[in-house]
């Protein structure tokens, strides 16, 4: 009798191996196997490369510039919109590295070269009174910012940045205290609403605020220190003050200069205050005194400008180096925005900037009323 457990290997049932299942059963040649290594070994590095970022920013860059040409409208909120309708391209991994060069290193170049516009003689000739209260204008208005959004329920941080910026110089000023701040302390699409809120804010205010003047009958000088003194962009204000008449508008300009020129004294207090983004818990307070590295090289530039007597033609340049660099750093910013969150955030989102903006123009006519 023969052993049930015994089986004939001429009687068992042949198994064929499972081709399909084998990852390259097929590839007798390797082909299959050396394309999708390739392929793998081009998406790693197209990852680690700046280039598909930074050529789909500036592509946008340059749309947003065209249209500012032709349709005299103002560049940074152009790069602003164009960035937010191309923010499903930041969903691509690729463009990740490249958007966030020019998000950081754009932006903080951008802000050096900004310095060789601005002497301290400039500084000096607004006078010490007119200075004092451009101070406290400001003070005024970065409280605001900070209030409003506590009073609304929203982030202390926004109203920083919002207040921040409005005091200052625009969407330079927004971009340098969001690299204190740091996108672990306020998203980026709170950023980009800030941003938006602020270029719309200035753009309206470089066509009303020379009507105003005019309905107060101020003089040049009074009309050039309260443009200067209130509009947040640097270029939107030196033209709203020529749009008076051109005294206010080389008014205008020596105030603006004089809030530029602030700019690194107010990102080194709010390091003090908050500490700057990913520093150590605890950090002592005498390590915050330390400014960022762009901060400290925009003051060099304004030692260095004010030292040195530049031609007109490289501070024209410089200044448009500057403006395209804080273009791709803003245009950059919106694309890595995600529109649905910035659609959820709905109307109070917009509260620091608007009576940010409110407060600066108000305190800036009541100074000019009374003191000038």
């Amino acid at each position: 009798m023969s052993d049930p457990s015994f089986i004939n290997p001429d009687q068992a049932p042949k198994q064929r191996p499972a081709w399909d299942a084998l990852p390259y059963g097929g590839d007798l040649f390797g082909e299959i196997h050396l394309a999708e290594t390739n392929k793998y070994e081009a998406e790693q590095a197209a990852k680690d490369s700046l280039f598909p970022g930074l050529a789909i920013c500036g592509v946008a860059s340059a749309a947003a510039a065209w249209l500012s040409e032709h349709y005299h409208f103002p560049i940074i909120l152009l790069g602003l919109l164009v960035g937010l309708s191309l923010s499903f391209i930041a969903r691509d991994a690729r463009t990740h590295k490249g958007l966030d060069f020019a998000s950081r290193t754009c932006l903080r170049w951008g802000i050096v070269i900004l310095g060789l516009q601005v002497t301290f003689m400039q500084i000096g000739a607004l006078g010490i009174i007119p200075f004092l209260a451009l101070v406290v204008v400001m003070g005024l208005t970065l409280f605001t910012g900070i209030a409003s959004a506590r009073l609304f329920g929203q982030s202390s941080y926004a109203g920083l940045l919002a207040g921040g910026a409005t005091a200052i110089c625009g969407a330079s000023a927004a971009l340098a205290l969001y690299g204190v701040i740091g996108k672990d302390r306020l998203s980026q699409a709170q950023f980009a609403l800030t941003l938006v809120g602020i270029a719309l804010a200035s753009a309206l205010a470089m066509s009303v605020y020379p009507i105003l003047a005019s309905y107060f009958a101020l003089s040049d000088r009074q009309a050039g220190f309260l443009i200067g003194a209130s509009i947040h962009d640097v270029a939107q204000a030196i033209g709203g003050g020529y749009a008076f008449s051109d005294p206010a508008g080389s008014h205008a300009t020596i105030v603006k200069l004089a809030r530029v020129a602030l700019l690194a004294p107010i990102v080194a207090l709010v390091t003090l205050a908050i500490g700057a983004s990913g520093a150590p818990t605890g950090q002592a307070q005498w390590r915050r005194l330390a400014l960022p590295w762009f901060i400290t090289a925009f003051l060099a530039a304004v030692a260095f400008n004010s030292l040195v007597q530049v031609p007109s033609q490289f501070a024209e340049t410089a200044l448009s180096a500057s403006k395209g660099l804080l273009l791709l750093a803003v245009t950059a910013t919106a694309m890595r925005s995600r529109m649905d969150l910035l659609l959820d955030m709905g109307w109070r989102a917009t509260i620091p900037v608007l009576s940010a903006t409110v407060v600066s123009f108000l305190s800036a006519l009541l100074f000019v009323l009374l003191f000038m």
